[in-house]
């Protein structure tokens, strides 16, 4: 284990503006998933904001 101090973290990533259309696109989700992340956000989010608020099925399920 290692500590860091929290002036040496990266925080870039995580506060990186995305586009909620091109995300969905990357990610492959459906239609209704863009609509639904799209009323919540608007047309941008961060990455961390659009990670953990869509819904993907699994990928063994179809």
């Amino acid at each position: 284990m290692e500590r860091i101090q929290p002036q040496a973290a990266n925080t870039e990533v995580a506060t990186e503006m995305w586009s909620v259309t091109e995300f969905c696109r990357r990610q492959n989700l459906c239609e209704e998933e863009k609509r639904r992340l799209t009323r919540l956000f608007g047309r941008f989010a961060t990455a961390r904001e659009l990670l953990h608020n869509s819904k993907r099925a699994p990928r063994w399920r179809y």
